[in-house]
């Protein structure tokens, strides 16, 4: 027999994200002792611990984060179902992540004709590095993600979108940079690791046994081009990026070989697509 309704994983979500019995409580409009009582069902009916006390509040043990992530994905297809059969068009929230680089130079132009094309979805969009994005798909925090190569992404289904053309960025003043070498003893400026550009010259650099003086992290593009036109360091990012911030003409622009520049963005998912998601996909494939 099925231990699992969406009462019961309503309350549950609600506990979770609020981060106590007494504001879920308040939040659901039940009183404490409802919400404590069918918590303490849920857990027995599943034999497991869903959270454990951390000071005043309550967090979700190991169990309860998977159960977590189950119960967006149900609640998200019920509202999928629901609104379907009502209206015959997608509807609901689509939550994707993407590349800061992706959404600035890529995005805008096609959420603006989906939003146009199915006024019913609305698109929540999450940035990060590409090895965030990829776990928060496998976790079904995202229903798919914009990740640029390289990635693993075991379990995940991929879909090859964008083609990227990747280059060097120094100051103005900087002579040509033709080999790795030429980059001994700058710095370097880029995100956080996870980011599948730093990972890609990072390998670049490591081939010739070149190591940044140091290594300065950033959590956006704007940034690190002012910061690498003020003659701070190094980055690599994708042409289309510049061309879209009207950057290129604040920075010098370096070639790197052809294993290094060419790269390519894919979107990935976790399990089946949603209509939402089989829409998007769609207006990606279209010439």
């Amino acid at each position: 027999m099925r231990t699992l309704d969406l009462d019961s994983l309503e309350i549950f979500r609600t506990v979770a994200q609020e981060g106590g019995i007494i504001r879920a409580a308040g939040k659901l409009g039940r009183v404490q002792s409802n919400v404590t009582t069918r918590i303490k069902q849920l857990e027995q009916r599943l034999g497991l611990a869903l959270f454990r006390r951390q000071g005043r509040s309550i967090v979700l043990s190991p169990e309860g984060e998977l159960l977590l992530s189950y119960a967006q994905r149900l609640f998200r297809l019920a509202d999928e179902a629901e609104g379907e059969l009502r209206t015959g068009k997608p509807m609901g929230a689509l939550r994707i992540g993407s590349l800061e680089s992706t959404a600035g130079s890529r995005l805008g132009p096609l959420l603006s004709k989906y939003h146009r094309l199915h006024p019913g979805v609305v698109v929540e969009l999450a940035t990060g590095t590409t090895g965030a994005l990829v776990q928060r798909v496998t976790n079904f925090e995202l229903e798919a993600a914009f990740v640029s190569e390289p990635f693993t992404a075991p379990g995940l289904s991929t879909m090859k979108v964008f083609d990227e053309e990747l280059v060097l960025i120094t100051g103005k003043d900087v002579p040509a940079v033709r080999r790795a070498a030429d980059l001994e003893g700058r710095t370097l400026i880029a995100f956080a690791n996870g980011c599948s550009y730093r990972k890609r010259l990072e390998e670049w650099l490591g081939a010739s046994a070149v190591m940044p003086a140091r290594t300065l992290e950033f959590a956006s593009y704007q940034a690190m081009i002012a910061c690498v036109a003020a003659g701070t360091g190094f980055a690599v990012v994708p042409r289309s990026l510049l061309l879209a911030l009207r950057s290129a003409g604040d920075v010098r622009q370096h070639g790197l070989p052809a294993r290094v520049r060419r790269n390519r963005t894919h979107l990935v998912w976790n399990g089946a697509a949603s209509t939402a998601l089989l829409r998007l996909q769609a207006l990606l494939t279209a010439p």
